[in-house]
């Protein structure tokens, strides 16, 4: 039978109907980049702004807050430090600059690796200093119970999980809160991305539907589903996911459209959890200073991925990003511990206790750094590779 009389035969009447494809969301979003991966390389930039994030919240929790801190000093901040309380208190903004670049470093540390690498790498890299900094912490909260409220013995070993706040234990480490929002992105990142590994697409994909989760996850205004969703620190972490894929694969409209919806919508979500328009010569904030903050760490984020930074090349901004999670993690309690020893038990000048109580906490965190990150990490992350190595 020839081509045309194949097309004029008629169609047997029990012949199926022909039947619509199905949807694919994941063909709408192309498989790569047009361009080809760059070239990775260690990115000290970043390392530096790791530790402007951590230096912030540290300014914060030292000078732009009132609580324990206030006691500390024998008055508010404010007052003690009038000039430098209206701009460290903006350093709680800090926090959201952590989780944009912890978007950016998860994708990138992320790329080729099996879900078993990326475990492996997250528990060795988060536990160690952690633990650490429990014992230390705890140990300052006996020497002076000030520094730190009295925990059960129950509730620090709880602590050492890292779950505390799911289980609705008291934390032994007051940013422990910021660490419970990461171990839940790094799970999302895994189950949806990591487990089939990497891709552009996927990236993308995930980026773009954790949005919207976060946009439904609003109007539902459901507990459970915030935990899960984390509507308010989502749009960093996406932010950050999508300049990862800008500096991999070059410039694109989709990834750039991504960095803009999630600064959108995370400058929103500051503004509203953040603006506190105190009494005068209290604590103030501006919702125009919170939303450039935001602004800025978009931008020096993107700078990075775009490769201005490049001839930001120098040693010792490696140092500093290695300083940065266990200075971050011991800062806030160890800090009102060497405030209260040097400025209430020494008399020194309040700018002098300020000063020496940021360089102690950084030597410490050097010293966590070089006594237990450094050899732990390694060797905990063999240890359970040989484990999963012997189960398989």
């Amino acid at each position: 039978m020839s081509a045309a009389d194949q097309a004029a035969a008629p169609v047997p009447a029990h012949a199926p109907a022909p039947t619509t494809p199905a949807l694919r969301l994941d063909l709408l979003v192309p498989d790569r980049a047009p361009v080809r991966p760059r070239t990775e390389g260690r990115l000290r930039a970043l390392d530096g702004l790791r530790l402007l994030a951590a230096l912030m919240v540290c300014f914060y929790h030292y000078a732009g807050k009132n609580g324990e801190v206030a006691q500390s000093w024998q008055q508010s901040p404010a007052l003690r430090f009038p000039t430098l309380s209206q701009f460290a208190t903006y350093g709680s903004l800090g926090v959201q600059f952590f989780f944009l670049i912890s978007g950016f470093v998860i994708c990138m540390s992320s790329w080729g690796r099996s879900i078993g690498d990326f475990f492996r790498s997250r528990v060795a890299r988060l536990y160690p200093a952690y633990w650490a900094a429990i014992v230390l912490v705890t140990a300052a909260g006996i020497a002076l119970p000030v520094v730190a409220g009295p925990l059960r013995p129950d509730e620090i070993l709880t602590n050492l999980t890292m779950l505390q706040q799911p289980m609705g234990v008291p934390r032994v480490l007051g940013v422990d809160w910021t660490l419970w929002v990461e171990v839940r992105f790094y799970a999302l990142f895994a189950l949806f991305v990591v487990w089939r590994g990497v891709t552009y697409r996927r990236v993308v994909m995930f980026c773009c539907l954790w949005t919207l989760a976060g946009v439904f996850a609003r109007v539902a205004d459901n507990p459970l589903t915030d935990e899960l969703v984390m509507r308010d620190h989502a749009p960093y972490f996406i932010g950050g996911l999508a300049l990862y894929l800008i500096h991999r694969f070059g410039h694109s409209l989709l990834p750039w459209g991504i960095v803009v919806f999630s600064f959108l919508l995370g400058q929103r979500y500051s503004v509203t959890a953040l603006w506190h328009p105190g009494p005068q010569g209290a604590f103030h904030r501006s919702p125009y200073v919170i939303q450039l903050i935001v602004l800025v760490a978009f931008v020096a984020v993107a700078a990075v991925a775009v490769g201005w930074t490049s001839r930001a090349n120098w040693r010792w901004l490696t140092v500093a990003g290695a300083l940065t999670y266990p200075f971050y993690l011991i800062h806030e309690h160890l800090g009102w511990f060497f405030i209260r020893v040097l400025y209430r038990g020494l008399g020194l000048d309040a700018w002098v206790t300020f000063g020496a109580t940021v360089l102690a906490v950084l030597g410490i965190a050097w010293l966590l750094h070089r006594v237990v990150e450094r050899p732990v990490g390694p060797r905990l992350k063999r240890a359970l590779a040989a484990r999963a190595g012997g189960a398989g």
